[in-house]
């Protein structure tokens, strides 16, 4: 058994505690640990280590992966006591355990990589008349007849799509000159159900639950608080609605915030779960749907929910 003593002194670092509450619910590996903490792997290494020489935590290799959980043999009743206690004062616990809610269902979905995979291969090889223009054209054809609102559409070539089949759609820009092209060019093209409306990203210009489905596009890294802005969306939303965010996945590319404006380098997969969570919604899921091939090797993600009825 583990020094009490040593054991204590190990528990007085959050990280440390952060990693061994995430190993008594999950055995995890270092990328798992980093994706869930947010930490860089020498860090996470080097506090591994630690727990691993105070007997608090052990390991097993796996092919390349070395996986970590709690070693029960080392684990002395009083501080599983006070690794207890002490997670209730640790702020980052709550969103430790939405990390690892994520982290398992991807573990879940078996074919997710699978189709990443596929993903990557389709539009390398010529096939006649196997495009992404042609499928996005015929996924378009099956939106259902409702209410959706674009918010932070830009140009609104998105919108003019969906109105296609929508009942109406309502596309929202804080762009004066956006909002006007956008409106010439729906008029140009005869589109009657489409509107451009001039409005902030985080108090959307529309009324109180007259929207099926809101869309934020590439939009949600411009908001300066994009919490608010998913209360924004929620807001419009009737009950039972959704929410579809198209975002980039956290990325370290700082040039981004003068070549694109961004705010936000991006969100993880966890950080949207939880803001889509705080901002009302249920049945909250982020996943990766897309990596580019060129550098700065951007990666985007597709996160949605629902409002609470």
């Amino acid at each position: 058994m583990a020094s009490i003593l040593k054991s204590l002194r190990l528990l007085a670092d959050d990280t440390r505690l952060r990693i061994l509450l995430l190993l008594q619910q999950e055995e995890l590996s270092v990328a798992e640990l980093q994706e869930i903490l947010g930490l860089g792997q020498s860090r996470i290494s080097s506090h591994l280590a630690q727990l691993r020489a105070a007997q608090l935590v052990s390991d097993r290799r796996a092919g390349k992966h070395i996986y970590y959980t709690i070693n029960a043999k080392g684990f002395a009743v009083e501080v599983a006591t006070v690794l207890s206690a002490a997670a209730a004062e640790v702020i980052e616990v709550k969103a430790d355990a939405r990390g690892l809610e994520v982290l398992r269902r991807k573990r879940a979905d078996l074919s997710r990589e699978y189709f990443n995979r596929m993903a990557g291969r389709f539009g390398r090889t010529y096939c006649p008349g196997r495009t992404w223009q042609g499928v996005a054209r015929m996924l378009f054809t099956l939106v259902p007849p409702m209410v959706i609102a674009d918010l932070g559409a830009g140009e609104g070539h998105l919108s003019q799509l969906l109105a296609g089949k929508a009942t109406r759609v309502i596309a929202v820009d804080n762009s004066e000159k956006m909002v006007e092209y956008g409106s010439s060019l729906a008029r140009e093209n005869g589109i009657t159900n489409l509107e451009y409306r001039l409005g902030d990203l985080e108090a959307p210009p529309i009324e109180p639950g007259s929207v099926d489905l809101a869309m934020l596009s590439q939009a949600l890294h411009h908001a300066g608080s994009p919490v608010r802005a998913l209360r924004g969306a929620c807001g419009i939303l009737r009950p039972g609605g959704q929410v579809v965010i198209l975002d980039l996945l956290a990325h370290q590319f700082e040039q981004a915030r003068e070549l694109y404006a961004d705010v936000w380098l991006g969100f993880t997969e966890a950080e949207l779960v939880g803001m889509l969570e705080e901002a009302g919604f249920e049945d909250a899921r982020a996943e990766v749907v897309s990596r580019d091939e060129q550098n700065p090797l951007f990666q985007t993600v597709l996160a949605t929910g629902r409002k609470r009825g």
